[in-house]
């Protein structure tokens, strides 16, 4: 059985004919999914059903889902595959911005959302067996939980990250005070399925620094190497 099978998404899709044929699709291709029409919808289903990854439509009526994506992010971590028909790359930098883990334009073709789903399931899968066998680190105060996939500040307080900024910043406290270029944090983290792989990561690692960096200007943490990649420069311990 492949990993994504019995996978359960969600769809939030206004209209009707394009939310039956995904699910069809989906449905054809060994997941389950249910849809509905609105971020409202979307808000009830989520309080009694889990669901393992959210295929969003961005023009969505009233709230659209550029604003439910970032919204999502601010207490979930649930893989969202944005799904528009804005095809402008600022318009694909936005939902990568906003928290997507990925982008769709449509018209799309088939094989191609489906192979994108399936990227999306697998890497989320992959990153939580693979930190399954690992604890909890602490950089600067900070904490960084892999079994429960948890980013907690000094505070105490969690700090929101999606699939793939929790992967990438999980590549760095694994390897601090390396330098690891674009390539091998793709290899390590399977983050750029959502486009060019320079721009993906960089996209992602601009997220990542807003929420942990103290200082945008000059990172205290993330730094960039030229023409080498990125190093992380904090003093990484094990927690007991």
């Amino acid at each position: 059985m492949a990993l994504y099978e019995q996978s359960n998404i969600l769809i939030v899709e206004d209209d009707a004919d394009i939310a039956a044929m995904l699910v069809e699709l989906l449905t054809d291709n060994g997941f389950t999914a249910q849809t509905v029409a609105n971020g409202a919808e979307m808000d009830r289903l989520l309080r009694f059903h889990k669901f393992d990854l959210i295929v969003l439509d961005g023009m969505l009526p009233g709230e659209d889902g550029f604003s439910i994506c970032m919204r999502l992010r601010a207490t979930r971590s649930i893989p969202i595959l944005m799904l528009t028909a804005r095809r402008e790359d600022i318009d694909r930098i936005l939902g990568l911005e906003l928290g997507a883990d990925d982008y769709v334009t449509k018209p799309f073709n088939s094989r191609e959302l489906l192979a994108r789903i399936k990227s999306i399931l697998r890497r989320a899968s992959f990153s939580r067996r693979e930190e399954e066998v690992s604890g909890p680190l602490t950089f600067t105060g900070w904490r960084i939980d892999p079994n429960s996939r948890q980013l907690f500040d000094a505070e105490g307080d969690e700090v929101s990250m999606t699939t793939a900024e929790f992967d990438l910043l999980w590549a760095f406290c694994t390897n601090p005070n390396k330098v690891l270029t674009r390539d091998q944090l793709l290899s390590m983290t399977h983050a750029g399925s959502a486009g060019p792989v320079e721009r993906s990561i960089d996209v992602h690692i601009s997220r990542i620094r807003q929420k942990i960096e103290p200082n945008l200007r000059d990172p205290a943490f993330i730094k960039t190497v030229r023409l080498g990649g990125y190093l992380f420069a904090a003093a990484v311990e094990k927690l007991p």
